[in-house]
């Protein structure tokens, strides 16, 4: 929940702080803030610490590092990180609407928050614990994330991501998963006339019995492609793009990392990690296939490679 520090129209000067930003006083309330700390939710963090705060959380590193780093309170980092990741996911719904696709490929990410579904079941938490799975859809050739939904791998959600889909997206394009039984209905339901849908169903060859596979699949031994409705090309059945962004995100946002202490505590701050990685990734990383565009200037939502600083004002301002 965003807080704003005054909503009053009357201020005035009052005085400087001691990196020399003028200081504001409402002449309402009798409330003191500067131009960074009304846009920052009161926070007095300023926005060029602010950018370079996100900016290290969204090349990989830990809350607690940033916080080390920056000699910034841990829960200031959070109350940033869920200010601007909740706007990051507002500003890219409201931005990647009706884009034009020719081949996308969707698929879902695993990640336990607070604990894994069957140490909540067994101890009885219930309420933003347990097991959740990040559906992604990237765009094959410009490697735009159209659209992302948190969730749980249930027929629910798929659905529901098919249908943030359905709004991304425009026109006829050829659409890949993998061989989880929900999507053929949700795609169905939510995009059946507009897409060429093809399954890739992989086979993995059985565990060895003293092979330790709880954090990684056994090896593949074969893939086979189906066809399942629309006239999809038979080569292009793929989901190696969508896996290939799946390996960044575990590589960049810290608490996907498997085997580490910094999985996520609370389902609002992991959405909000989520919700700016993706908005980083979209406007802000360059893509080496890409000559060194952004996914966003390769698709026309941008001109440029945006800064942190740019990625805040959009967000903050619109």
């Amino acid at each position: 929940m965003i807080v704003i520090v005054c909503q009053h129209p009357r201020r005035k000067p009052h005085g400087m702080t001691k990196s020399g930003t003028t200081r504001y006083r409402c002449c309402d309330c009798r409330k003191t803030f500067t131009e960074s700390t009304s846009e920052l939710a009161g926070m007095r963090i300023g926005m060029d610490r602010a950018a370079k705060i996100l900016t290290m959380l969204c090349e990989g590193a830990s809350v607690s590092a940033t916080a080390r780093i920056m000699e910034t309170d841990p829960h200031t980092i959070l109350d940033l990180l869920v200010m601007v990741g909740e706007r990051c996911e507002t500003y890219m719904a409201s931005e990647i609407q009706g884009v034009h696709a020719a081949d996308v490929q969707v698929d879902e990410l695993w990640q336990f928050i607070f604990c894994k579904r069957k140490t909540a079941e067994r101890v009885g938490y219930v309420g933003g614990c347990g097991d959740s799975y990040c559906f992604t859809a990237v765009e094959r050739n410009t490697k735009l994330l159209l659209t992302w939904h948190l969730g749980e791998r249930t027929e629910k959600d798929t659905n529901t991501f098919c249908r943030k889909l359905k709004w991304a997206t425009t026109g006829r394009f050829q659409l890949t998963s993998d061989g989880f039984n929900a999507y053929p209905a949700a795609v169905g339901w939510n995009l059946g006339n507009r897409v060429d849908y093809g399954v890739l169903i992989k086979s993995f060859a059985p565990a060895a019995p003293d092979a330790d596979r709880i954090y990684s699949p056994p090896q593949i031994i074969g893939a086979k492609r189906k066809k399942v409705f629309g006239a999809p090309v038979e080569e292009f059945i793929c989901t190696s793009h969508a896996e290939r962004l799946n390996g960044s995100i575990r590589n960049f946002v810290k608490r996907m990392g498997r085997l580490t202490y910094c999985f996520s505590k609370r389902w609002g701050n992991h959405r909000a990690a989520l919700g700016l990685f993706f908005a980083h990734y979209n406007f802000c990383r360059r893509h080496r296939t890409l000559k060194g565009k952004t996914p966003a200037m390769a698709t026309g939502l941008a001109t440029k490679v945006w800064t942190m600083a740019d990625l805040l004002e959009k967000v903050l301002h619109t």
